[in-house]
């Protein structure tokens, strides 16, 4: 659906402007997915080389940014716009959601410095990790080059272990049944695998703008 209103947005000012918008909050989401992973898992401080608060208000801003420019095109232009303008302002929350949840892994590091060490959960972990990293990058490559048969590919290949991994082992940690972790790595483990399913979720609600019409983001094509 996205790629059959693309060259709408091209073609008025507000539109363009608002569509480059988001592909700048896609590139700084990924830039902070990395950032703030880096910071849990591979590190025992949590000193960063970005301002990864900075990058969030600044994603808030260009939500509201582009908020303003789909309301004014809309006030201007009438209903006939009206389906690429929801569609637009979707995506925004899902890149604003992104954002949010990649600094919670950040706030986590903070009070967590030391490297989070996941103990038998560590190969499942780190299997979400990876499987979470490639699916939010390849995400932003389909949306930012309009790719269908991408979005399609990747609406067929969501990981939906991603979600059955994290329900897994929070459960695990809930019920007693894994008991081998101390109870800071424990509440920080749980929050984490919560966190990567979230982000893989917004992804694919990003991934579903591109074949779906509006009243079915974030659902099978």
């Amino acid at each position: 659906m996205f790629k059959q209103i693309f060259e709408l947005f091209k073609t008025d000012s507000l539109y363009e402007q608002a569509l480059t918008e988001c592909h700048e909050m896609l590139e700084i989401v990924r830039e902070m997915f990395n950032e703030s992973v880096k910071s849990l898992r591979h590190s025992d401080n949590a000193e960063i080389p970005i301002d990864i608060y900075a990058m969030d208000k600044k994603i808030n801003e260009f939500e509201r940014d582009v908020r303003r420019k789909v309301m004014t095109h809309l006030a201007v232009s009438g209903q006939q716009d009206l389906g690429s303008g929801l569609i637009l302002v979707s995506v925004v929350i899902d890149i604003e959601r992104i954002g949010d949840y990649t600094k919670n892994i950040y706030d986590m590091a903070v009070q967590h410095p030391k490297k989070l060490l996941c103990g038998t959960n560590e190969e499942a972990v780190t299997n979400m990790e990876n499987s979470s990293r490639e699916y939010l990058n390849s995400t932003i490559d389909a949306f930012k080059s309009q790719d269908i048969e991408l979005a399609r590919k990747l609406m067929e290949d969501y990981k939906t272990d991603i979600s059955a991994q994290s329900s897994e082992i929070v459960n695990d940690i809930i019920s007693g049944k894994n008991d081998e972790l101390s109870s800071d790595i424990a509440g920080s483990l749980c929050l984490y695998v919560r966190y990567l399913k979230r982000i893989s979720a917004h992804s694919r609600n990003l991934v579903s703008s591109i074949v779906n019409p509006f009243e079915r983001i974030g659902y099978p094509e």
